[in-house]
């Protein structure tokens, strides 16, 4: 069945915290790396939820500078205004310019702009939550991401990181990959259980490869909290390589994993077969 026929067919009836990246450091010496930038971009990179202000004393512990370098950034950065002062605390937060970068990305990416609309219009026919994912190392990072119409749901933010051995769309891109590589970010990754249902040893997890490369898509049940259900497929470039991920979020409350993949499956191989121009 054709894609355009498969996404116009009806459905039957019944559907970690986030982890810190740290810049990555060069292996070799090079002179055109310039490590006062990596320093002052892993200072605004230790602000999070858990840490939406510091003091500079705090500020120098997260990010492993001395006292007076960290007094340097911050004051550099306060004052190209991508940190802010509380006068009364003096406490430093992020400001809203550091939206800047991350939406020039949004913006200039193009996989995010031919995406959209394959994503919309998954999103209306299942009524359910979509997003788009990226792999970045050993996680995965939502960029694109499209509401589920349910007053209660689990779909990522925009921005989220998660790890990727342990999530739809991490399994999907890495299926794709050659093994030996899929293997090498798997062993990288701090592999751990999260759940009762999590696979989170190297055998295991490269059967649930095979298994996803057999099928088309990564299924995954509770694997990174509980009630959660996620499928996705990969969005490959004309060399058949994995750029993306197209994932649905759905939850134990709503459905069974069975009937989530029975109903939702196709559509979501479709999607993904959409964007990678294999209609």
């Amino acid at each position: 069945m054709r894609v355009r026929e498969l996404l116009s067919t009806k459905l039957p009836a019944g559907a970690p915290a986030k982890t810190s990246t740290s810049i990555r450091q060069t292996r070799t010496v090079n002179p055109l790396f310039v490590r006062s930038v990596e320093k002052a971009l892993k200072l605004l990179s230790i602000f999070d939820s858990s840490r939406p202000s510091m003091s500079i004393s705090q500020i120098a512990t997260a990010s492993g500078l001395d006292r007076s370098a960290a007094q340097r950034f911050t004051y550099t950065l306060e004052s190209l205004g991508y940190l802010a002062k509380n006068v009364d605390t003096k406490r430093y937060a992020l400001t809203v310019k550091t939206l800047d970068i991350a939406y020039g990305y949004v913006r200039s990416s193009a996989v995010i702009e031919h995406s959209t609309p394959f994503l919309l219009h998954l999103s209306h026919k299942i009524r359910e939550g979509v997003n788009l994912s990226v792999l970045d190392g050993t996680e995965v990072v939502v960029v694109a991401r499209i509401s589920s119409q349910h007053l209660i749901n689990n779909n990522p933010s925009i921005g989220t990181r998660l790890p990727a051995y342990c999530t739809a769309a991490g399994i999907a891109i890495l299926s794709n990959l050659p093994r030996a590589s899929a293997q090498k970010i798997l062993e990288a990754s701090r592999l751990q259980k999260l759940t009762d249902y999590t696979t989170y040893e190297i055998p295991d997890l490269l059967q649930k490869l095979d298994q996803a490369t057999t099928q088309g898509y990564a299924a995954l049940c509770e694997e990174r909290q509980l009630n959660d259900i996620s499928i996705a497929a990969a969005v490959l470039d004309p060399k058949g390589q994995p750029t993306a991920a197209v994932t649905i979020a759905l939850s134990k409350l709503d459905h069974t994993f069975e009937n989530a993949i029975r109903q939702f499956a196709a559509l979501v191989q479709a999607t993904a077969g959409a964007i990678s121009g294999r209609d």
